[in-house]
Order: structure tokens, then C-alpha cells, then sequence
């Protein structure tokens, strides 16, 4: 197995946006089946994941226990350890590197280059959403020096920040720390940013999540939807937030073990599968 934590300061996708050393705290955690002569290469798909925590902290029940749950479906993954409480799009930059480095190094890590995802988990998903409609613009593209390799070939999300109404409202206090703007307001709230160019996306939410309502996985499927983009949306009535696996292997209360909820693991593994066209 390949395992490697890298700064993302001394990765050259980075390097090109400027940040000091200082003020960019975050890491790449790379996680991925090592060539086997026996098993042959694969050029399996790949996942970017971004863990929840408000932009606050980085949740580690939605980091590393993720991965190994799709590491034994044979997807590679790499965990964003962002750097928090920065205002946006600091955390773009970094999720953007971070694709563009995935696609670069995709031979060594043995990744199908055509087939990478991002995924992310409440402020987390946010993150991948935001990546995922704002790859294209100027201020991610020009700053970094990139082209479309820093594009998600799909989305997924679990219980995710969208809205900047009717959301939680620390992670969107943390994207306006340098101050509020209508133009801010606009280009953080995803759903009014979806056009064309987004990716596809797999969504999960729980009814009953007191934390981020659930309108906000339904606002982003309908924009979705108007542009005529491919999802798959599963809605479960019970849960509440941050169910991560929601099994015993991320569960800190018994609140947080839900056999229902748990298949979402499944559903997005065969999802991914069937984006890429591969038999599982």
C-alpha cells in the first residue's frame, strides 16, 4: 500500500498560487493500493475527500475511515486536510491543487486519470461543490495556472453545506471572515452556481439533520436538474448530521450507528463504478 502525507506548500500545483508558507497549514493524505505483478495495473478511480468540521476544524471520522471503506472497492484516495478558518476561496485553491496534483501523479499511483471524483462531507461537501462549480472560473484556473485537470469527473455528497440561508452558519461565517458581500453571498451559495459545466453528482442527506438542513442537498439536486445534469440523490428519514460510515467504526455515540444510512457506502462505491463504466 502506498501511503504518503504531503505538505501541500511543496507540491508544484500549489506553489503557483503565491500563499506563504505560513498561512497555508493544509495536507494531502495519499492513500492507494500498491502495484501488485499478480493483480496487474488497473487504473482504478480515484476519489479527493473533504472532511467536514464548520471550515472550523477537519473532521478526522470523516477522513482516513472513509478512504479505507473505498480502498477495499479498489478506489484510490486522497484526504485533504485543509487548512480552516480562512475566507474563500483559499480552500478552493487548495482542493483545485490538489485534483490537478492527483491527475499529474496519476501513473503513479495508479489512477485512471479520466476518473477522478471529489467528495466531501458537510462544510466538506460545500468544498466539493464548490470545486465542482467553480473549476472553470478565472480565479482558480488563472491563479493556479491550470487548465481542466483540476475538473471532478463526478461529485459526491454527504449531508452537504450549500445554501448561505437556511444552512450552518459557522462554515459560512468562517468564507466571509475578510467581510459580507452580495457578490460573496452569490458565488458561495452553490445551487445559484451551477450551470453546464458542473459535474455530476451522487448527494445523501437525512431528513431529520437539525445541523444542515436537508434543503440544501434538495436546492443543489434542483439545480442540478434545471441544467439537465445526471444525479443520484438518497434522502434517509432518520440520522441527523455527521453520520460519516454510520457504522461503528466512526460512530462516537450509538446515535451516530444507523443500518439504514450505512449503505450509502455501497450506493456511492457502485455509483462511481457506474460512472466510469466498469464492471465491479
Amino acid at each position: 500500500m502506498i501511503y504518503k502525507r504531503l505538505s501541500l506548500n511543496d507540491i508544484d500545483e500549489f506553489k503557483k498560487a503565491g500563499v506563504p508558507r505560513e498561512e497555508c497549514k493544509a495536507e494531502l493524505i495519499c492513500l492507494a493500493a500498491e502495484y501488485s505483478e499478480e493483480i496487474g495495473l488497473h487504473k482504478r478511480p480515484a476519489v479527493l475527500i473533504c472532511p467536514g468540521g464548520g471550515y472550523d476544524y477537519v473532521s478526522d471520522r470523516e477522513g482516513e475511515p472513509i478512504a479505507f471503506a473505498l480502498l477495499a472497492s479498489g478506489i484510490q484516495c486522497f484526504v485533504l486536510k485543509y487548512t480552516v478558518q480562512k475566507a474563500f476561496p483559499a480552500n478552493l485553491l487548495e482542493a483545485a491543487a490538489s485534483m490537478a496534483y492527483i491527475k499529474n501523479h496519476a501513473e503513479e499511483y495508479d489512477v485512471d486519470l479520466n476518473h477522478i471524483f471529489c467528495m466531501g462531507f458537510s462544510a466538506g461537501g460545500h468544498l466539493a461543490a464548490t470545486l465542482s462549480v467553480h473549476w472553470n472560473k478565472s480565479f482558480v484556473k488563472d491563479v493556479l495556472g491550470l487548465s481542466d485537470e483540476h475538473r471532478p469527473f463526478g461529485t459526491l455528497l454527504a449531508y452537504p453545506v450549500i445554501a448561505t440561508d437556511d444552512t450552518h452558519q459557522g462554515s459560512i461565517d468562517n468564507l466571509c471572515r475578510n467581510g459580507v458581500s452580495d457578490e460573496l453571498l452569490k458565488l458561495i451559495s452553490l445551487d445559484r452556481q451551477v450551470d453546464s459545466d458542473t459535474p455530476p453528482a451522487f448527494i445523501w442527506h437525512c431528513a431529520d439533520d437539525g445541523c444542515v438542513p436537508v434543503s440544501n442537498s434538495l436546492r443543489y439536486a434542483e439545480a442540478l436538474n434545471r441544467n439537465k445534469i445526471s444525479y443520484s440523490l438518497h434522502i434517509y428519514p432518520e440520522g441527523g448530521h455527521g453520520l460519516a460510515l454510520a457504522n461503528h467504526v466512526t460512530a462516537k455515540t450509538k446515535e451516530q450507528i444507523n443500518k439504514d444510512c450505512e449503505d450509502w457506502v455501497r450506493l456511492a462505491v457502485e455509483w462511481i463504478y457506474g460512472r466510469c463504466g466498469l464492471p465491479m
